[in-house]
């Protein structure tokens, strides 16, 4: 501004200066009844600053307006109501710029004591001032900025409408400015500083793409707010990549959202990028640091809190590889498996003819997807990739090496979310443990070890479901007694298939005979837990099951109707128990089938099969009681 001498401009750079150190620096000093002591006095300087520039706006002279120098735009047309007006190094532009420095540094103020409307209107006001500029090196900073800070607001407010807007008007400026321009344009806090202590071109660029980087971080909030996954996953990425390149970011911190994408590839059949973003992931999370010892932790409540937080956040990243594992073994069962579940051999043939077509075109993959790290981390990532593959296992080798690395994640992830503190989340783990041990017995072609993978897990999962109290871990005792019911149903079936490869060479012994009946009642005794978990304190069922209960309650009791009618015995009466008690619950499943039409399809299968043994069951009984008649 032509009226202020230099003395003038030092005394509101040094009022700047002081107001970005109180902001920064002293504020962090604060008492805690007066949290906000050194931001109220940055903003009395702000403030103090504004009125100077004011007052010398008014102040300056008609002859000074006359020396200006012709407007003209600097490539014939202004940004459509983003940049229009005065070219950027022109005075009233670069007044204006200034003028909204001040606004914006007023509303980030406001906004951090709370004072969020104020703060609006402080920043709305520095968009008013950009009104009067075009979009140049000295203030797209400014610009960008801005927007960004309003798109928060705005998000915080859950008007994600209205944010997307500022945010997606900042993305554009950024990207007009870099295919025109594309020079480290200058930082806001230059319009304020003496020209020995301006920043470098490298300071520049590095504060620019961070604010750009801030953008793409918030459309990604705002684009799953949104519910466009696909364009918040891309986002994410970007941003984490860009967090890298700048060095602008916080290791552990950084793993963790890195591990958190991986979940939505992995939900994409994704595995190339999933593993990525995990191998990432676990890479920049040893950045953190080791975890210090708990001797050392104990130093200091600091120490502490970090020891506390390397070690959950690394649990929390070998959680979702557990996922990974899991996921893809569960993915590559769908494809193999033919209509009843079994492996389909011809299918597993084709889909090997066809790997080595596939390892070529994910090399090729590799080039498009979007890789994290630097030269110092990206060896590291690689390596850690190669530790386990992103396709699909064909055979029971492969599937392994999957299952290892899922069963080594387990037990990282089991040291920390120990039951005693983490009952849930340690349930959970096990429950995942659990399903890669069924995953892999798809594999497995010798029945025998097939039964014993899923003895593993009725180990594993029995114990936690007795222990548990039903009134605090009702939902959780559900799940479990569910899993282990269908886990013993699963394992009878397998007997029943080694016992039927037998029959001709021998017929069924005593042991057995008592095996196959222990598997059957166990199986029934599961089922019927749940069933009772879901009875009122008389022990009946709820006339109407919810709907989040009604499948598997019906399931239950179609099971448990074939479970009984499935036992072996030679006594006669206790076949005629069994059979009746069957017949009851096949009837329930009909019945109630009958009563609530919309149930019918969600158990079509299991519904058409109990009419049937509707049908059936009575003549069967009748010819029972028949032969008790006359052996009596």
């Amino acid at each position: 501004m032509a009226c202020l001498s230099s003395e003038e401009w030092g005394i509101i750079c040094d009022k700047f200066a002081n107001a970005q150190n109180l902001t920064d620096v002293e504020s962090k000093n604060d008492p805690d009844n007066d949290p906000f002591r050194s931001k109220y006095k940055a903003r009395e300087l702000l403030r103090e600053i504004y009125c100077s520039l004011k007052s010398f706006e008014a102040g300056e002279t008609e002859e000074d307006s006359d020396q200006r120098p012709e407007e003209q735009p600097v490539d014939g047309q202004p940004d459509e109501g983003i940049c229009r007006g005065f070219s950027g190094d022109s005075r009233d532009g670069l007044r204006a710029a200034k003028l909204g420095v001040v606004e914006y540094y007023l509303g980030i103020n406001h906004v951090e004591t709370e004072e969020l409307s104020a703060g609006q209107e402080h920043l709305m006001n520095c968009i008013k001032q950009l009104e009067k500029c075009r979009v140049s090196s000295e203030n797209v900073s400014l610009f960008i900025h801005v927007r960004n800070q309003l798109g928060i607001i705005w998000a915080g407010r859950d008007e994600t409408d209205t944010a997307q807007g500022f945010l997606e008007t900042a993305e554009s400026i950024y990207q007009r400015y870099m295919k025109e321009d594309g020079s480290p344009p200058t930082d806001m806090t230059e319009y304020f500083t003496t020209e020995e202590k301006l920043l470098t071109h490298q300071e520049r660029t590095k504060r620019f793409e961070l604010a750009y980087t801030h953008t793409m971080y918030y459309l990604a909030q705002v684009y799953q707010n949104l519910g466009e996954t696909e364009r918040a996953a891309t986002y994410c990425h970007s941003t984490l990549q860009r967090q890298l390149q700048l060095n602008q970011f916080n290791p552990i911190e950084w793993a963790l959202n890195a591990a958190t994408l991986s979940q939505y590839y992995i939900t994409k059949g994704r595995y190339l990028e999933g593993r990525h973003c995990l191998a990432a992931a676990t890479v920049i999370s040893g950045l953190a640091g080791e975890v210090p010892s708990e001797a050392a932790a104990q130093e200091s409540d600091m120490e502490s809190d970090h020891r506390e937080q390397l070690r959950q956040k690394r649990a929390e990243i070998a959680r979702c590889w557990i996922k990974y594992c899991l996921n893809l073994l569960q993915d590559a069962k769908k494809l193999l498996e033919d209509t009843i579940g079994e492996l389909d051999t011809d299918c597993q043939e084709e889909l090997k003819r066809a790997r080595r077509h596939e390892e070529e075109e994910e090399e090729k993959g590799r080039k498009i997807a979007l890789l994290f790290g630097s030269e110092d981390t990206f060896d590291s990532i690689a390596s850690l990739e190669e530790k386990v593959q992103c396709l699909f296992p064909l055979d029971f080798t492969e599937a392994r090496a999957v299952f290892l690395v899922g069963q080594n994640y387990v037990a990282q992830a089991k040291e920390y979310f120990q039951m005693d503190g983490y009952v849930t989340d340690h349930i959970e783990i096990l429950q995942d443990h659990s399903s890669l041990f069924r995953a892999l017995a798809f594999f497995e072609e010798d029945l025998e070890r097939r039964c014993k993978m899923h003895k593993r897990r009725v180990d594993m999962l029995e114990p936690i479901c007795n222990d548990l109290n039903s009134q605090y871990y009702l939902l959780i005792r559900r799940q479990l007694m569910f899993e282990l019911a269908e886990t013993y149903n699963e394992m009878l079936d397998l007997k029943l298939t080694l016992v039927n490869r037998q029959a001709d060479t021998q017929s069924l012994d005593n042991h057995t005979i008592k095996k196959f009946n222990h598997l059957c009642s166990a199986s029934a005794k599961y089922f019927q837990m749940f069933l009772d978990s879901l009875c009122s304190p008389e022990g009946k069922l709820p006339e109407h099951l919810e709907e989040e209960v009604l499948r598997p309650a019906l399931v239950a009791r179609f099971r448990v109707a074939r479970l009984q009618s499935r036992l072996i015995s030679s006594i006669p009466p206790v076949q005629l128990d069994n059979l009746n008690k069957s017949l009851e619950n096949y009837k329930y499943v009909v019945q109630y089938c009958e009563a609530h039409p919309e149930a019918a399809p969600a158990v079509e299968t299991e519904l058409e099969l109990s009419k049937e043994m509707v049908g059936l069951l009575p003549l069967k009984i009748e010819r029972l009681k028949a032969r008790m008649a006359v052996n009596n």
